[in-house]
């Protein structure tokens, strides 16, 4: 139980310092683009017309709302993360140990470096975070569109317990979920490509005999798990943006978002427009090609 305190109290120190980036980037994604392009220089020095970064970005938000404005949606986030915590540790400590799969006359435990130990570690904490998503997407669905909010200086989700009935009354059960499966796929399939390149990885490319074997197997791991969710990125983005569409909010109604019917079509629709990396990155961001800035709607088409 102490331990999952301190994973509690590390994680809403990360999930506190961490909540401008978060903002930002869903304020990308969404498409809200509130200054125009700039002439500057890429990492090779060439001159290009770029988007605002990340510190034009938070210093338009401070102008407009103040330094407190940055943490919109904060609460709601907050709640997430300490639930998802304690579910996660929970699920973690009930999932059976490894050899209590082994069969009656098995009693050979595999290493932890056998591809059979990996499996069965990611199953583990593959279930442990789905289940942690499941039960704390109502809160990631409020924190989304209180970030929202800012397009259309909205403050119909004020709070979380006002954005509880307010979902509830509009939406029913259902709303509470919006997003969920694009979000559970990226997830679990981020997890099963980060821990198998790594398992490969640490088998085939690293010997046990080199110095640093621990530092280059955890660098692997690092690696890998970057890699990872720049493939799954969609996923994350598909997952947001389902979360605010058509919910009342000017960001998820046209012309920043069409009213998706289902999470395919809004992949298919993502894809088609070439809009799938948006807000993947916060800094060194080019201009969209083939599209024109709109300074009214303060968006591309």
């Amino acid at each position: 139980m102490a331990d999952t305190f301190g994973q509690v109290l590390l994680g809403s120190g990360l999930t506190v310092f961490s909540h401008p980036l978060m903002y930002i980037k869903v304020l990308i994604q969404v498409g809200h683009e509130p200054l125009p392009p700039t002439l500057g220089r890429n990492l090779f020095g060439r001159q290009v017309h770029q988007l605002p970064g990340l510190f034009s970005y938070a210093k338009h938000i401070i102008k407009i709302d103040g330094k407190v404005g940055l943490f919109k949606g904060l609460a709601p986030r907050l709640c997430a993360s300490t639930i998802g915590t304690f579910v996660h540790s929970k699920v973690v400590e009930k999932y059976p140990d490894q050899d209590q799969f082994q069969g009656l006359g098995e009693k050979r435990v595999p290493a932890e470096d056998s591809m059979q130990h990996v499996v069965h570690e990611t199953t583990k904490e593959m279930i442990a975070r789905s289940c942690a998503t499941v039960i704390t997407h109502p809160f990631h669905v409020i924190t989304l569109r209180c970030m929202v909010q800012f397009i259309g200086r909205e403050a119909k989700y004020s709070g979380v317990f006002d954005s509880i009935v307010t979902i509830y009354r509009e939406e029913g059960i259902l709303g509470f979920f919006a997003g969920l499966i694009p979000r559970l796929l990226g997830d679990v399939l981020s997890l099963w490509i980060c821990n198998m390149l790594a398992h490969l990885i640490n088998t085939y490319a690293i010997d046990d005999s080199m110095s640093h074997t621990g530092e280059m197997k955890n660098c692997s791991q690092a690696v890998t798990g970057f890699f990872a969710s720049m493939l799954t990125y969609p996923f994350v983005l598909v997952s947001n943006l389902m979360a605010i569409n058509n919910c009342g909010l000017a960001g998820g109604l046209p012309p920043y978002a069409s009213i998706y019917p289902s999470w395919v079509d809004c992949w298919k629709h993502l894809s088609r427009e070439g809009n799938m990396s948006r807000g993947n990155s916060l800094f060194f961001r080019k201009l969209p090609a083939g599209k024109m800035y709109a300074i009214e709607q303060k968006r591309f088409f």
